[in-house]
């Protein structure tokens, strides 16, 4: 069996062995003739043939199960393997590399560094495999490869939650490393993940729990962002089919709610408002005022909400027909004035929790938006 060498993500010691399934010993190799490079404008490298030029990685020999493994995950992005000539300890020894497809245009930028990827991406990129791997045996790596964006936008909520640390003016401190977890079920994999955690807790008395069982409904974060207009004195909502509220009976599952959106892997909250701003209502918004950061179900859904009110221009051009295409969103907005916003909060037109939560903020701050508006 060939060497298997190893120029890019993972040469990342925790990658490769979530990949793997087991951990892997790498040792130090080059392959001449190449550059590695960032693809211009993505979070991983590429090869670019340059004459002179060296690139560094590491040597592996997988067992064949192990290799099975490594070819599915390199697959689910349109790598397969190609003979290269390497250098290791000194001696020129054939080996093979993962390849795109020769059909795959990536345009070179800077050159790679691996130092700089693992401080962006490592953890979150480890997180994602673990995902991604449980598909091998269940979909095709086309499929499972399709599914990654979602796979990585959860796992960069999961790095997300754990760097969270939140004041702690009241309530018991009790770190998550006093609880003890014994096993997850993977129910369900999908744009959504179902799973059941077992897990044992401390419990305010000093014991311990017995092991518990729960359901959990895993979700990427999302962002929300209601758009007001402080000259005219009026908010913008969309209205939309919500497949949530018919499953659960509601007479009418057309939803008026802020706008909203999936956070992706590694943008920001305030980029996500910007962008599902675009998306869903063709507006451009001006400067964001945070509501909070929070939890919309803790009890089974994992998922953090992060709430703006925005600044914006609503002219009565403002309401209309929106939505991203290709996501066949079909969404139409809707300008209220201030006074009719208010009683829709106290009569219970407004039904979604980051519209209510959302409200009562610009209810709080209405006059100081007012007095300092400053429209982007």
């Amino acid at each position: 069996m060939s060497p298997i060498f190893l120029f890019g993500t993972l040469c990342h010691q925790a990658l490769l062995d979530a990949v793997a399934g087991v951990e892997l010993r790498m040792e130090s190799a080059q392959l001449p003739g190449f550059r590695t490079a960032w693809v211009k404008g993505k979070p991983w490298p590429m090869l670019e043939k340059r004459d002179g030029a060296q690139t560094e990685g590491a040597l592996i020999l997988p067992e064949p199960r192990i290799l099975t493994r490594l070819d599915f995950y390199e697959a689910c992005f349109g790598y397969t393997r190609q003979k290269v000539q390497v250098i290791w300890d000194g001696a020129e020894i054939e080996a093979e590399a993962w390849f795109p497809q020769e059909d795959t245009e990536q345009t070179p930028g800077d050159d790679w560094s691996l130092s700089t990827w693992v401080r962006q991406w490592g953890e979150i990129q480890s997180v994602a495999a673990a995902e991604i791997m449980r598909q091998m045996g269940k979909l095709a790596p086309d499929a499972a490869g399709a599914r990654f964006p979602i796979m990585r936008a959860r796992a960069h909520a999961f790095v997300r939650a754990g760097r969270w640390r939140r004041p702690g003016h009241v309530g018991a401190q009790m770190p998550r490393e006093k609880i003890v977890h014994h096993g997850t079920t993977h129910s369900y994999d999908g744009f959504f993940n179902a799973e059941e955690l077992r897990t044992s807790h401390p419990r305010f008395d000093g014991k311990m729990s017995g092991p518990l069982t729960r359901s959990v409904f895993r979700v990427a974060d999302a962002v929300t962002v209601l758009p007001y207009d402080p000259v005219r004195d009026r908010i913008l909502l969309v209205q939309q089919f919500r497949f949530g509220a018919y499953a659960h009976g509601d007479a009418n599952p057309w939803l008026l709610e802020p706008i909203a959106g999936m956070i992706d892997a590694g943008e920001t909250a305030e980029t996500a408002a910007r962008r599902e701003a675009r998306e869903e209502a063709n507006l451009t918004l001006g400067e964001l005022h945070f509501v909070g950061r929070y939890y919309p179900s803790p009890g089974g859904v994992a998922q953090l909400l992060f709430s703006y009110l925005a600044i914006a221009d609503l002219p009565d051009s403002a309401a209309g027909l929106g939505g991203h295409v290709d996501e066949n969103e079909d969404i139409l907005s809707h300008l209220v004035p201030y006074d009719l916003a208010r009683r829709m909060l106290a009569e219970g037109d407004m039904s979604d929790a980051a519209q209510m939560v959302s409200m009562q903020f610009l209810m709080l701050h209405r006059d100081r938006l007012r007095a300092t508006v400053r429209l982007g």
